[in-house]
């Protein structure tokens, strides 16, 4: 693993990808990010050594070095899941060559269902705890001490400042932004309405298929992270509708404009 992380960093390294500090994941239906972006390098993730590739329509499937926000960034646009048929390990690899290129501090999106009843979809939760429902971690393999710790501390997964940050951002422009608990569950199925019912019992706000596993290995490597949740619809087990894909997408590219903001104004202040 190490030697694999190593070669990647290696190949991008040399096209300059070294040169950042802050990283951004682009979750489902959330890649016009990418248009507020003064684009300096991108790379196919079929090109880098070693890296997964996305099977989602919705992934592009890039790495991008850009400036935003005033400052140099690296883009993941699009993500890899347990549902395609990827291990833990190789959900996660991609943070693991960020941090050998050097990103301190990461921004996660994501799309996801609101189980909360006062949320709303179209709006945004920052995500504040998680439960991780996929039935394994990215650090529940062999000679995982030689990456980092193997027991890895998660009172504060996310980091403290930059939620203080996105939360005083959102107020003063007037964005909302709810705070709460993200569920993650592997999928790609939906929930049943038992599952959604479970979900509020055991205290999440929304529910989603990515995002932990990343966080986990950020908490392991020592970089700070947020996540922020688009929600792109009302999971009531009492008045469950059948799924509609094309609506959600229209809410992420809807919602995504106030995405782009709060990453904008947290980037900037960082």
């Amino acid at each position: 693993m190490i030697a694999k992380i190593e070669e990647a960093v290696a190949f991008l390294s040399s096209k300059g990808y070294n040169k950042a500090k802050v990283g951004i994941v682009l979750g489902t239906g959330l890649g016009k990010l990418i248009e507020e972006v003064s684009i300096i390098e991108e790379v196919a993730y079929s090109e880098i050594p070693n890296f997964p590739t996305s099977t989602v329509e919705s992934h592009v499937g890039k790495l991008i070095l850009g400036k935003f926000a005033g400052k140099k960034v690296l883009i993941m646009q699009g993500r890899f899941h347990l549902y395609e048929g990827y291990s833990l390990i190789e959900v996660t690899f991609p943070i693991r060559v960020l941090k050998g290129l050097g990103i301190e501090n990461l921004c996660i999106s994501n799309a996801a269902g609101a189980i909360n009843p006062s949320f709303k979809k179209g709006d945004l939760l920052l995500v504040d705890d998680h439960i991780n429902l996929q039935g394994g971690s990215p650090l529940a393999v062999k000679g995982i001490e030689q990456l980092g710790p193997r027991f890895v501390d998660m009172s504060e997964p996310y980091s403290k400042k930059m939620n203080a940050i996105l939360r005083k951002y959102a107020n003063k422009n007037d964005i909302t932004l709810y705070d709460g608990v993200y569920a993650a569950v592997v999928g790609p199925q939906l929930e049943t309405r038992a599952e959604y019912r479970y979900l509020r019992i055991i205290g999440a706000d929304a529910v989603g298929m990515s995002t932990v596993p990343e966080v986990i290995v950020c908490n392991q490597l020592e970089i700070d992270c947020v996540a922020v949740s688009v929600l792109t619809d009302e999971c009531d087990p009492d008045n469950l509708q059948p799924i509609n894909i094309p609506e959600i997408f229209e809410l992420a590219a809807k919602a995504e404009p106030k995405l782009i903001d709060l990453f904008s104004g947290l980037i900037a202040a960082l």
